[in-house]
Order: C-alpha cells, then sequence, then structure tokens
C-alpha cells in the first residue's frame, strides 16, 4: 500500500490517493468522517475548526461500499476556501491583488523562511499553507481506512495525551486498548488519568491569555498485532524504524521512544530486557518495556510508541524576525492557530501509526483481496504460536 496527499491548508479542497488496498474491504465513509471530527476536537483548539466539518468524498476504488483493489481517491472541502479565493486564487492576479495578505515575516519554528530560500518563494504563504498541519487531515482520513483493514484482523489501536505543557497523566504499564478508549472519550484533552483534566485545562486556558502555545507527549498503543512483522535482516526493515519515521512526519513532532524509551538509559539490562515464558497460547513476555519490539521485529506484546510534539509555532504575542524584503528585524506574522493541539496530535500519531502497520502487512501477506489476506494472517499466527 502506498499514497500520496494534495492540497493546501486554504485551498479548495484535500485530496489523497491510496494504492495497494485489497479488494473486498467493506469501507464505512461514517467511521472515517468519525475519526476526522477526532482529529478537530480536543480542548485548546482556534477558530478555524468551527469553521471546518471536515467529511470525506470517496471518488474512485469503491463500489457499492466495497473495494475494488484498484487505487482510492479520497478528497475533503476546505468550506473556509470561499473566504480565500482572491487569496487562493490559480489565476494571474494584479499585483494589488497579488500583495493581499503576502506573508514577509518569517515565523520561528515554522518551515516558512527556509521554505522560502529553498523554493525560492517570496510569498512565503506558498510556503506556510502546504507545510500546515492542516494536510493531516488527509492522513487521519488514509489512517482511518487503515484501521477498518486492521479490525477485519482483529487489531486494535488508540490513543492519548501523556504529557501535556509539562503536566503528566499517571499511566499504568499495562493500559488495554479498550480502557483508553473508555477512558478518552470522558476526557476534552484526551487523557486517560482524568484526575488532571481540570489542571490541564486551567493550564490552557491561562497560556492562551498570554498569546502563548504548548507542546506535549503523546502514546498510542496496538494490540494483536502478529509476531514476526519487520526483519533484523536490513536497516530500513525494521517496522520500529518504520514507525518512528512515520510519527516524526507528523507536524511538530520532534522526539519518539517505544516502550520505556528514553528510561532505559538510566537503568542495568536487568531492568530493561523482558524475560520470555511460555503458555498454552504461546510465547509471551513478564513485562513490555521495549514496547513490543526486539530486533527492528514485532514480537507479539502490545506495541506501546509515543511522540514528543513542540508547541506551535504561530504565536498570538509573536517572536521576533526578519522581514524578507527589508532585512529589518520584525515581529514574525500571526496565522490563525491553537493554543495547542496536542490531544488532536494524539489522533493524528493513532492514525499515521494505523497507516505503517497496515503498510506493513500488506506488503508482508498475499493481500489482493481480503479472504486471501485474513487466510494468510490467520496461518501466519498459527506458524508462530506452534513455533
Amino acid at each position: 500500500m502506498r499514497y500520496l496527499t494534495a492540497g493546501e491548508s486554504h485551498g479548495p479542497k484535500l485530496t489523497a490517493i491510496i494504492e495497494g488496498v485489497p479488494a473486498g474491504l467493506t469501507v464505512s465513509i461514517e467511521q472515517i468522517n468519525q475519526e476526522l471530527a477526532r482529529r478537530q476536537g480536543g480542548y485548546g483548539r482556534g477558530g478555524r475548526m468551527k469553521i471546518e466539518k471536515d467529511q470525506v468524498e470517496i471518488t474512485s476504488g469503491l463500489r457499492h461500499g466495497k473495494t475494488l483493489g484498484s487505487p482510492l481517491t479520497m478528497t475533503v472541502e476546505n468550506k473556509d476556501w470561499k473566504n480565500w479565493q482572491t487569496v487562493m486564487s490559480i489565476t494571474p492576479v494584479s499585483e494589488k491583488e497579488e500583495n493581499l495578505r503576502r506573508v514577509a515575516k518569517p515565523r520561528p519554528g515554522h518551515a516558512d523562511l527556509v521554505g522560502g530560500m529553498k523554493y525560492q518563494h517570496h510569498d512565503l504563504r506558498n510556503v506556510l499553507e502546504r507545510s500546515s498541519a492542516r494536510e493531516t487531515t488527509m492522513r487521519v482520513a488514509i489512517g482511518a481506512l487503515a484501521k477498518q483493514i486492521l479490525a477485519a484482523l482483529d487489531i486494535e489501536i488508540a490513543s492519548h495525551v501523556a504529557t501535556l505543557g509539562g503536566i503528566k497523566a499517571t499511566i499504568p504499564m499495562v493500559l488495554p486498548v479498550a480502557e483508553i478508549k473508555q477512558k478518552t472519550a470522558m476526557s476534552e484533552v484526551n487523557m486517560v488519568d482524568l484526575t488532571v483534566e481540570e489542571q490541564v485545562k486551567e493550564l490552557i486556558n491561562t497560556t492562551k491569555k498570554a498569546g502563548d502555545t504548548l507542546g506535549g507527549v503523546v502514546e498510542v498503543r496496538v494490540e494483536n498485532v502478529p509476531a514476526g512483522l519487520g526483519s533484523y535482516v536490513q536497516w530500513d526493515k525494521k517496522l520500529d524504524g518504520k514507525l518512528a519515521q512515520a510519527m516524526l512526519s507528523i507536524n511538530a513532532f520532534k522526539g519518539v521512544e517505544f516502550g520505556i524509551g528514553f528510561e532505559a538509559a538510566s537503568l542495568p539490562g536487568s531492568k530493561v530486557m523482558d524475560e520470555i515464558v511460555w503458555e498454552k497460547s504461546g510465547y509471551r513476555r513478564t513485562t513490555n518495556h521495549l514496547g513490543g519490539f526486539e530486533g527492528g521485529m514485532t514480537n507479539g506484546e502490545q506495541i506501546v510508541v509515543r511522540g514528543v510534539m513542540k508547541p506551535i509555532p504561530t504565536l498570538y504575542k509573536p517572536l521576533m524576525s526578519v522581514n524578507i524584503d527589508t532585512k529589518e528585524p520584525y515581529k514574525a506574522s500571526v496565522e490563525r492557530s491553537d493554543s495547542t493541539a496536542v490531544p488532536a496530535a494524539s489522533i493524528v500519531a493513532e492514525h499515521v501509526i494505523a497507516t505503517t502497520i497496515a503498510m506493513e502487512i500488506l506488503d508482508h501477506f498475499p493481500a489482493d483481496n481480503m479472504q486471501e489476506l485474513k487466510k494468510a494472517v490467520e496461518n501466519h499466527r498459527k506458524m508462530i504460536q506452534e513455533f
């Protein structure tokens, strides 16, 4: 499976083309739209979420609700585009119109300046429109489709916020996906530790009034992934490496870890490795410090992966920058933004991880159609259990 996304933040539509989805998958567009709504939620979101109510349209690769095995095309309309038609016009315009909302003061921490230098855009809007996190809309739509593939194979996934603005949630080492879904459904900040909910919301409110932004740590957990996905034989075949790349490809993400992650650096090996036992159901680990991976391969335990998101670089009390026309010091441009997007980012992380695992499964097993895929995964699980 492979995919491409296209579209600008304030352009007419966002688009994705996905190739390699098995034929015969029953697709719920309603479920995709529910996942898109989750991405738009979360305490601390800005005004645009009141405008956009993302709904996906599938225009190819689907007939009578089932995939055909041919490429799927997904689109999501940007309802806010009607307010930006002059600014985002694709036809030649006058110099006066061209300067309308032109961006010449890059924001520290954003792609504005480097993208302008790389592509020689003297209107930095040409950079920020595509580098915007609005692009993650389509990656959530793709991930929602991937989750339907995984669900057909009895693989479940969920996400939550582990830390927001320095406030850490208390997270048990054993945390089933069902429990994550149950608890985060009651949380406006997508946390499983409801005791810190009000403290986090108060911090978000205070930060918003100060014109500042907050980052955090999100965690994704995946259950019932077959052992043996990925490989140790080449560096680029290690599945944890692929998941790390997927996590870091999300806007504003700056770090990733598995299991106990960086904590392992301060512990002796006896406190880090997961002891192996044998039961009638097969091999298992007595702990899961390594987050479901050994040698770049899944070991059958729950996958636990976390990503670090920096604060959003658009500040309502902007930092100093340089005007690219005059080269003089200037306060950076202000675009509409959130005070924090960590709860929403956890949803994005959940979906890019789901997509990467689905891609690995479809690469590993025969997958022209769902019947073939299900049988292959079932035989693999039996083989692993009987080893």
